[in-house]
């Protein structure tokens, strides 16, 4: 028993000093930077610790996929801000590990508390679905995530590409000052407009770039502004006005949807004070009478 927790316990460790050096340690040249041509490309020194992403994307490639199940795996893994050549293989690389290691760690705990062999084989199986589907549900809650972030970005960044646009720049122009600007602050938001800059930049059409910028994203209010832009590239309408009355409206909506959930709290505050206000105030105002009530009234009576 004590093996097999210091053997987790190592795996834990392990993990997390190579999240937390992925992450903070090893940090590549910023997106934008590459895209603007900012610096000058640096000769690329290989990390030994990249050793476990190129292991997992081996894995990845003996699950067999389907061209339906490919395109949408990479789809949720873009929209959850994964774009590598590898990051499909590195993702099912996780999900076979977490297939293999999950069920054998179980079996191991199991046989070292004296778990019977029926119940072992039921935990083994289930780990094993566990740990081959819950990477899906990880990469929906960063999709979540994201979504969220660049939700709260948007206006910000609305706000700047008028102020782009009415100053002079022209779209594309504005896009890129508005990529730049906001690299730091919101940089979900950010890389999208970079990424979008990109693909015109390597002659992809405007309207195809701007709706592939909504497509990534995946939300109703990228989207509408994707659709306003290229409306007005398309019948040659002021982008600035545009922008502006679009503005507008997205305060609009805004406004309306915090006042429908201001309307809906009152309905949901209702089980919260029900199970959990009312029962503590019930004990803090009747709970002192019911008690006096039982020591000094009920032997008062049984006196008499």
């Amino acid at each position: 028993m004590v093996l097999t927790l210091s053997v987790f316990l190592f795996v834990i460790v392990m993990a997390l000093m190579y999240f937390l050096g992925m992450r903070f340690w090893v940090s590549p040249t910023s997106m934008v930077d590459r895209l603007m041509g900012a610096e000058a490309e640096k000769e690329a020194v290989r990390h030994p610790s990249l050793a476990i992403h190129d292991i997992l994307a081996k894995l990845g490639q003996f699950v067999p996929a389907s061209p339906t199940d490919l395109t949408a795996a990479q789809k949720r893994l873009y929209n959850a801000g994964y774009r590598s050549a590898t990051a499909f293989r590195v993702f099912y690389g996780i999900k076979v590990l977490g297939a293999v290691v999950l069920p054998a760690a179980t079996w191991l705990v199991g046989a070292e508390m004296g778990v019977s062999t029926d119940n072992r084989i039921m935990l083994a199986v289930a780990a094993g679905g566990l740990g081959f589907l819950g990477p899906n549900e990880v990469v929906q809650f960063l999709i979540k995530r994201r979504k969220h972030r660049i939700n709260r970005a948007l206006p910000n960044g609305l706000d700047l590409l008028i102020v782009c646009v009415e100053s002079g720049l022209g779209l594309d122009q504005a896009i890129v000052q508005v990529s730049r600007e906001m690299q730091h602050s919101y940089p979900e938001l950010s890389s999208e407009f970079a990424i979008t800059n990109l693909e015109m930049r390597h002659g992809k059409a405007r309207p195809e770039a701007l709706r592939n910028l909504g497509d990534r994203t995946g939300l109703p209010d990228m989207k509408k502004l994707v659709s306003t832009l290229v409306q007005a590239d398309r019948f040659g309408t002021s982008i600035a006005q545009s922008l502006r009355t679009h503005a507008d409206f997205m305060r609009m909506t805004a406004r309306q949807r915090a006042e429908e959930k201001a309307a809906k709290l009152a309905i949901k505050l209702v089980f919260p004070i029900f199970f959990c206000i009312l029962p503590s105030l019930f004990v803090v105002t009747v709970g002192p009478v019911i008690y006096r009530i039982m020591n000094v009234l009920i032997p008062m009576m049984e006196g008499t």
